[in-house]
């Protein structure tokens, strides 16, 4: 298949999807019509030969990944009986050190993050064990190797151990924001701006047990900026959780996260020059701007023990500080081994260690005027730890 001979049939991909698996249950919990809105944003947008394969390969992967983490549920009973307790949430604005935090925090023995390896692969090996390795995992740690010197890697650097984003669960659900450029584009943009996102929540805690099944851990740490939607439906499925805010001037974060955008958009779509630098550029402003206040909206109504707030620029300068404030907040015992290491994780992660990510405000058809007039709901708020 080549260029816009490339099908995007909900119907064929998912036929393809049951003959790589030899299943056919997808589950209880709705996907086919993100599914469908799905593909006719990639048809509707994506016109690079290679980029509409990629695209569409993705999506036939997602639906077999689904049809076998389908089958363990049914499968394995344990599954199941997994307690999912007090997870802990990092999120606020992209670009505003809710990696990081979330690396460090991971890095304490006691503390159980979703690794990039275990959302390449949620579904078990067929007849392994909790504790064993995943055969598929050196081949991961393989691929990624091959990556180190791209310019995503300066942006966001990973590897298989890496704690991932929870929105990598939830496009198996074919809910959420996917890669992160689906969001920019329509028809998917309107759909999820309308959607319950219980649901959703419901499926990435199935996943967790899974996971957690498969690698037992005592205290889940999970993270990604798309949270901030999703508070209440949260709550709703985790009612004990618990939120770490990270806050970041929006001026740094709003072309920060524009060039993060564009260079996933060409990993996946592969040529875009069909789109509007500047429209795109806008419509990512407004997507994490929204999704800021509706954060805080449903924030507002919260108790306020359940957050913790940081800045991005209090984090650089004093992380194990930060650390500190968390545990204190939400009770959780600091033993002498999570100290030494996460202080080790500090000395081993300098800032720009990967490379420095470098972005023009004016690339993406933005100024500074335009994001302090749609960001001033939050800058103005002086109970936002915003200082950069």
């Amino acid at each position: 298949m080549t260029g816009q001979t490339v099908s995007y049939d909900a119907d064929e991909l998912i036929a393809e999807a049951k003959g790589q698996t030899g299943f056919d249950d997808f589950g209880e919990l709705p996907f086919r019509e993100g599914l469908e809105v799905l593909l006719e944003t990639y048809d509707r947008n994506v016109v690079d030969p290679e980029g509409r394969k990629r695209c569409r390969d993705r999506v036939v992967m997602q639906l077999a990944t689904r049809l076998k983490c389908e089958n363990a549920f049914k499968t394995i009973p344990e599954i199941a009986e997994q307690d999912i307790k007090a997870p802990v949430f990092v999120t606020g604005l992209p670009r505003s050190g809710t990696s990081a935090l979330l690396n460090l925090l991971v890095a304490a023995p006691d503390n159980r993050g979703l690794l990039q390896w275990e959302v390449q692969f949620p579904d078990p090996w067929p007849d392994s064990q909790p504790g064993q390795e995943d055969p598929r995992y050196p081949y991961l740690v393989k691929a990624l190797e091959q990556t180190r010197n791209s310019e995503f890697a300066k942006i966001h650097y990973i590897d298989a151990d890496t704690p991932e984003e929870c929105v990598l669960l939830h496009a198996y659900a074919f809910d959420g924001v996917q890669l992160g450029f689906e969001i920019m584009l329509e028809p998917y943009r309107s759909w999820l701006l309308q959607r319950d996102l219980e649901p959703m929540y419901a499926y990435q805690k199935r996943q967790m047990q899974m996971l957690n099944w498969r690698n037992p851990g005592k205290q889940w740490m999970l993270k990604a900026p798309a949270h901030m939607w999703g508070i209440d439906a949260i709550l709703k499925v985790f009612p004990d959780a618990r939120f770490v805010w990270c806050h970041r001037d929006p001026l740094l974060v709003v072309p920060s996260i524009n060039s993060m955008n564009k260079v996933v958009m060409g990993m996946y779509m592969g040529d875009t020059s069909h789109l509007d630098p500047a429209e795109v550029g806008r419509a990512v402003m407004e997507w994490y701007a929204m999704s800021l206040e509706q954060g805080l909206a449903q924030r507002a109504s919260l108790p306020p023990e359940l957050f913790v707030d940081c800045s991005q620029r209090e984090f650089v300068d004093q992380p194990m500080a930060v650390v500190e404030k968390v545990y204190r907040a939400f009770n959780l015992p600091l033993s002498v081994q999570s100290r030494a290491a996460m202080q080790a994780h500090i000395d081993a992660n300098p800032k720009g260690k990967h490379g420095k990510h470098e972005y023009d405000l004016a690339e993406f058809g933005l100024t500074r005027d335009m994001i302090d007039e749609r960001f001033a709901f939050y800058t103005s708020d002086k109970r936002w730890p915003i200082s950069d």
